[in-house]
Order: C-alpha cells, then structure tokens, then sequence
C-alpha cells in the first residue's frame, strides 16, 4: 500500500509567505497534495517559482474581492475534474473552497469564515456553515456509495473543544468558540459522518495548536488555537497513520501565523482500497453555559 501524505496550513497571503520560507517549505515536504488557504491573491500574483511549480498540478480559487481569502491545492497527481465552490452563489466566488478529484480521493481546500459576533461578518459565517453541511453530507454519501475517499483540509475557524484552544474560559462568547459553532462541528463529525483524523491520533491531549497570534508571547507560550484541520471520510479515516503540526523551531522561523498540519494514509490514489473497519469518532465536551463550565 502506497502511503498517502496530505499538509495543509492557512499561509497568510502567499507573496508574504513565500518570502519568509515557504517556497523553501514546498520544495522539501514529502505531501502528495498541499492545501493552502488564505492566499489573498491571483494565480498570477504568485511568486512565479509557485504558479505552476515542477511537478505539482495548481488549482487557485482567488476571491472576488481582491486581497483576501483565496484557496489552493497542489497535487503530484494529475486530477480528473476540479470545482470552485459547493453551489452556493453567494460564496462560489469568494475564495473559499476547492475541490480536487484524483483517481480515488476527493481532496479539498476550504477557508471558513473567521466572523464577528454581533456582525454582518457572523451572519456570513453562519450562512456558510448551513450551506457548506449541505454539501459535506452529500460528499460522504458518495464516499460510501463508491468506495472513494473524501478528506476536507483547511482553516476551519472553530476550535471543537476546550482541549483546542488555550484560553478556552475567555473565549466563550468569542467567535470560533461559540456553542452553536461547536455543535455545528459536532454535527459533521456525526450526521455528515466525518473524523477529525488529528484528534483522532491524539486523543485527550491540548492541542496539537496550529495557529498562534503573532501579537505578544503567545507564540512562545503556545498560547493557541487548533482550527486548522484534515476531516476524512471513515474509509479514510481507519486509514490514518499520523498526523503532526509542524511548528516552527523559533518564532523568527514562522512563514505563517498557521503551521502545517501534516497527515499520512495508507491509502493508494490509484486503486481503492479493501474495506476495512472504520475508526472510531472522538466525542467531544460540550460546555453547557459558562456558569457550568467554570
């Protein structure tokens, strides 16, 4: 069985990214796909050793509003078809999901949106978040009636848990630790049938964090959030056999308020495999108001 390596990390705006060690980054990962998230630029704005780099296959799915979001995948593998976007108008422009199909996978790069509660900005989330379960539900439908792989990489703007953030007390009535946010998290690990492979291969443990502010200490005190995740199809999910951060060594070595998250599968991208028992889904605790909670 081939293993399959998949890395995924919100890059902060590519051009930035790419001048502090990314470019360096790609050259050396062993991935076979890349998600990137947060690329705030056109294909023809990338650094030009990335628009089309030796040996990867780009996908690029800018926003319409220029200078933010954007998504990207890059595969060693040749895909089938590609998709901007989940069919819902209001977001199929703005530079937040793509979607690969390689000859057993179903890979995606997906940037949730951070909100602001209280705003427009929540309101937008939300809407989101209701038209994008829609969409999960029906690629696990397909995962099962097929036998292919779904895995959803990217910056999902939510911490699940109170083991995926630091600060979880003071974050409580935050967006990205809201209840409702959470339980919407919970349902696609249950109703669209998803595993959070990360957590899955790490279970009861803070973090592992990928995002870190780069305001004061929190970098260095691993003061973070774990909202970058690789959500699998059960079929690939049973399938996971590691699953890291890769964390910078020093903070002066960060290309990226995000670090990669790196996974591997045993799973072959040219034949699928024989069925073999699902892993099981960790629960996670929900807080059930803050007076319960503290």
């Amino acid at each position: 069985m081939r293993v399959l390596t998949v890395s995924t990390v919100n890059v902060n705006g590519i051009r930035a990214a790419a001048a502090k060690g990314f470019t360096e980054w790609l050259k050396a990962t062993p991935a076979d796909v890349v998600c990137l998230q947060e690329v705030r630029a056109e294909p023809d704005q990338f650094p030009a050793d990335l628009r089309a780099p030796e040996g990867w296959h780009t996908l690029v799915a800018p926003a319409a509003a220029k200078g933010r979001a954007g998504v990207a995948l890059f595969s060693r593998v040749a895909p089938t078809t590609t998709r901007i976007g989940f069919g819902t108008p209001e977001f199929d422009t703005a530079g937040r999901y793509a979607e690969m199909h390689l000859p057993t996978l179903t890979i995606a790069s997906l940037y949730l949106p951070t909100g602001e509660v209280g705003t427009e900005r929540q309101a937008e989330k939300e809407r989101f978040m209701a038209g994008f379960h829609a969409h999960l539900s029906a690629l696990s439908t397909e995962a099962a009636q097929t036998g292919r792989a779904i895995l959803i990489c990217g910056d999902w703007n939510i911490a699940h848990d109170k083991a995926d953030i630091k600060n979880w007390r003071a974050n409580q009535k935050s967006s990205g630790f809201l209840p409702e946010e959470r339980q919407w998290l919970t349902s696609v690990l249950t109703e669209a049938g998803y595993a959070d492979v990360v957590r899955n291969l790490h279970p009861g443990v803070d973090g592992p964090y990928s995002w870190w502010s780069f305001r004061g200490k929190a970098f260095d005190n691993d003061t973070g959030w774990r909202i970058d995740y690789q959500m699998a199809s059960a079929n690939l999910a049973a399938l996971a056999t590691s699953a890291k951060v890769e964390r910078a060594a020093t903070y002066a070595e960060r290309w990226s308020d995000h670090a990669p998250v790196t996974c591997a599968y045993d799973w072959d991208l040219a034949a699928v495999p024989a069925p073999r028992s699902p892993i099981s889904i960790v629960g996670t605790e929900l807080l059930e108001d803050s007076a319960a909670a503290s």
